[in-house]
């Protein structure tokens, strides 16, 4: 037998424990950390930056849609209603539905998630203590009449009518996203709370009633067919 034949079962062997020890062959990548599915995530952090910074701002402010990072809107709104929202979207404007029922990626393990993620991280039990918040959702009829009055008495010192009432932004908001606004405020802009917006003399907070007419003066302003020219 030559020293050739001698030598290949052994340089054979030598591959083999070579390839072992490196746990791969040459030229072949090493797998990297498995991936888990979209419906997988279960993570605040991730399921947020995935799904919401993009329009409420990195921080849950300074975004484009309302701001989550606000422990008045946290109050009024709840896990219920931050749930419900995320879930089924608000039709007519940007906020899109994220449930997978609604033709969204987000089970309702990671809805629930997400609504409790928010109000774990930007909640304030004790910011409103003593105090008694307005409805979240509107429980009454608007009078618009009143409600441009009351909008000169508590909105027109820092915001100009004719700005609130530009049909193209009044295309992209809901009802519900005015009363939100009007009702938690947007302190990272200095736009203060339903309760601070009359200052001076006689300062008090709006009534319900005075928040839902301001809601149904800028809701008679929107175009009738807002998605269109």
């Amino acid at each position: 037998m030559s020293s050739h034949s001698t030598l290949r079962p052994l340089f054979a062997c030598a591959l083999v424990l070579v390839f072992t020890a490196c746990g791969t062959a040459p030229g072949v990548p090493k797998p990297g950390p498995e991936v888990p599915r979209p419906d997988q995530v279960l993570v605040f952090a991730t399921l947020y930056s995935q799904n919401c910074a993009a329009c409420h701002g990195a921080e849950g402010k300074l975004g484009a849609a309302i701001s989550l990072a606000n422990p008045v809107y946290v109050a009024a709104a709840g896990v219920a209603n931050i749930q419900r929202v995320t879930a089924g979207g608000v039709p007519g404007t940007m906020m899109p539905p994220f449930a997978t029922a609604a033709g969204g990626m987000l089970t309702p393990q990671q809805i629930d998630i997400l609504a409790q993620g928010i109000v774990t991280a930007w909640g304030n039990a004790g910011e409103l203590q003593g105090q008694t918040l307005p409805s979240y959702t509107n429980t009454a009829t608007g009078d618009p009449a009143q409600g441009q009055k009351s909008f000169a008495t508590f909105c027109s010192r820092c915001h100009r009518a004719d700005s609130l009432t530009d049909p193209a932004y009044l295309s992209l908001i809901s009802n519900q996203g005015l009363r939100s606004i009007i009702i938690a405020g947007e302190p990272q802009q200095g736009m203060p709370d339903w309760r601070s917006c009359l200052t001076g003399a006689g300062a008090r907070a709006m009534t319900e009633q005075e928040i839902t007419d301001i809601v149904a003066w800028l809701a008679s302003k929107r175009p009738p067919n807002p998605r269109q020219p």
